[in-house]
């Protein structure tokens, strides 16, 4: 098996901390290094010009995700530095020819993205016998956000063309192997290197995955699966981020601290410190569940309490969050149980059994419906609508990766301020 490119996508909007990150990536073994589109359209041509000067012996792909215009954007490229040039597969065939007129004119190759490509393989033998030199099976950030798999896209195309294929999209240190394996000639990894605190370490990685594939094939997991490992690994306030500061329950708190949990909510609606509905919702809850509970505002009297909560833990119940007021805190702080709620008071409720589990609710400012997904830490709680917790745990983890850079750059004695550019990005 011939060696595998390694490509870097630098999809960043800042050429300083680009040219960082290149430089690390490429002591980890990158062979290719990508302006990536958003920081060409932040830096323009000057992007690539800086590149070409910091790595002049470096293969240098200039995204462009050409869609009109084909000559004078290849030109542009080209003339800035770029060896590749990238064109969107599905623009127009006018647009397709003229820009590989342009590329064998200013001696560059051509890239063809196939991202939003109805029918990739017609359309791959179509750019081959126009002049295309490279076919990129794409998987773009929010279709992957949507379940969409690149590597699957790639194995579409394997046996289908004769041209070089490049594969893009989700590639991290466990797929990158079966990248190569499926028929990638170039494996372009963006995130999973450029986002980690050590990039070096990140590429090496890759790049050790792509020369001595393992025999690991990749099983899809159950989607409740899927999204319980991936909100494990975030934080409530990383969910926010990726939800646009939506879902976040108000005037709660964690009763013990620093504990977290992640599950399908149970709800329960009960009033006025009528623990019944909470306390049968325990036998109704399956393992790793979360009971929802609003207690019509009644902070004066608790529906809740230690021996309820020792319940929970027999249940393998993940979780409780109450709109309203616990009691017995020290017993329960000792039991180190994930419990949010609004007060804490020594009044007891009575079993009345009005209410009702397992309908819609409202809970500390938010609609909670059986099935939705809550994920709870110190900093809060947060609702994750069912239809689209896939999707938010997946941007909930880039979230999370992306910060982890920033943490990097600030130890070595940068600021937030500085890193983010923010007086360059300030509204105007």
């Amino acid at each position: 098996m011939k060696k595998a490119v390694l490509q870097v996508a630098l999809d960043l909007l800042d050429l300083s901390r680009a040219l960082q990150i290149a430089h690390e990536a490429v002591l980890g073994g990158v062979d290719w290094i990508e302006a990536g589109t958003p920081l060409i359209k932040s830096e323009g041509m000057h992007a690539i010009r800086a590149l070409r000067k910091e790595f002049p012996e470096s293969t240098l792909v200039a995204d462009m995700k050409i869609a009109d215009t084909g000559a004078l954007e290849v030109e542009m490229a080209a003339k800035a530095g770029a060896d590749i040039v990238c064109i969107l597969a599905d623009a127009d065939d006018a647009v397709v020819k003229e820009a590989v007129r342009s590329a064998g004119k200013y001696g560059v190759r051509l890239m063809a993205d196939l991202i939003n490509v109805t029918d990739p393989v017609s359309r791959a033998r179509q750019l081959e016998s126009m002049g295309i030199d490279i076919i990129c099976a794409h998987t773009g950030i929010d279709q992957q956000m949507t379940g969409k798999d690149s590597l699957e896209f790639l194995h579409q195309l394997s046996a289908n063309t004769g041209l070089p294929l490049a594969v893009a999209g989700g590639i991290d240190a466990d797929t990158a192997g079966i990248a190569v394996k499926t028929g990638a000639d170039i494996v372009i990894v963006g995130g999973w290197i450029v986002r980690s605190a050590d990039v070096t370490g990140s590429a090496r990685k890759i790049r050790s995955e792509m020369d001595s594939p393992s025999n690991q094939s990749r099983e899809k997991k159950p989607v409740d699966e899927e999204i319980r490992s991936l909100l494990i690994q975030v934080s409530a306030p990383n969910v926010t981020d990726a939800m646009h500061r939506k879902g976040s329950m108000t005037g709660i708190f964690s009763v013990c601290g620093n504990v977290k949990m992640v599950g399908k909510a149970i709800t329960v609606q009960t009033f006025a410190g009528d623990w019944a509905k909470p306390v049968e919702a325990i036998d109704v809850a399956d393992r790793d569940d979360i009971l929802v509970i609003n207690n019509d505002g009644g902070l004066h009297i608790a529906p809740w309490g230690e021996l309820a909560t020792r319940s929970c833990i027999q249940r393998g119940i993940a979780g409780v969050v109450i709109d309203g007021a616990v009691r017995d805190v020290d017993d329960i702080r000792a039991l180190h149980f994930p419990l949010f709620a609004k007060a804490i008071v020594p009044n007891a409720g009575e079993p009345k059994g009005m209410g009702e589990i397992n309908t819609e609710i409202q809970c500390c400012g938010q609609i909670v419906r059986p099935g939705d997904w809550i994920i709870g830490d110190e900093s809060g709680v947060v609702v994750i609508p069912a239809r689209h917790a896939l999707e938010i745990a997946r941007r909930a983890l880039e979230v999370r990766k992306n910060e982890e850079r920033i943490r990097e750059e600030i130890r070595r004695g940068s600021t937030l301020s500085q890193v983010a550019e923010l007086i360059k990005w300030e509204k105007k």
